[in-house]
């Protein structure tokens, strides 16, 4: 599948730095191959802690390849801001999906299932998925 019809991915963090790392993580995890388009919109514009519904956008914007953008976010605030720009109606590309999942665990099985070519449905399931993920 060309890479034009693969689902973005879009990682919401309060911190910067933490919105960036777990991309690094997921795209790392995903193995070579074909590689989901994947963007960080953490912290504020000043760079401070937080969340930026601009660099949300942004980052929407810049991973849109026209099979939807699933959107993961880290605490609550980063939720509204998204649901906030969902309701706007045109703040975010057509098929942008906020996803209901772990940040980390969510991220990497989000990027591994956009890496193989699957549609946002499959995406989002798959970082949904990732609640039932048991560490003991």
């Amino acid at each position: 599948m060309s890479d034009e019809k693969l689902v973005g991915i879009v990682l919401v963090s309060h911190s910067a730095e933490v919105a960036a790392s777990v991309a690094e993580l997921a795209k790392g995890l995903a193995g070579g191959g074909t590689e989901a388009p994947v963007a960080a919109a953490g912290g504020t514009e000043g760079g401070g802690l937080g969340t930026s519904a601009e660099l949300i956008a942004a980052a929407a914007a810049a991973v849109d390849r026209g099979a939807g953008v699933a959107v993961l976010t880290d605490l609550g605030s980063a939720v509204l801001t998204v649901k906030a720009l969902l309701a706007e109606g045109d703040e975010l590309p057509a098929g942008t999906r906020l996803v209901d999942a772990p940040f980390v665990e969510g991220a990497v099985a989000a990027v591994v299932t956009a890496a193989a070519g699957a549609d946002l449905a499959a995406v989002e399931a798959a970082a949904a998925e990732a609640y039932t993920y048991r560490k003991v």
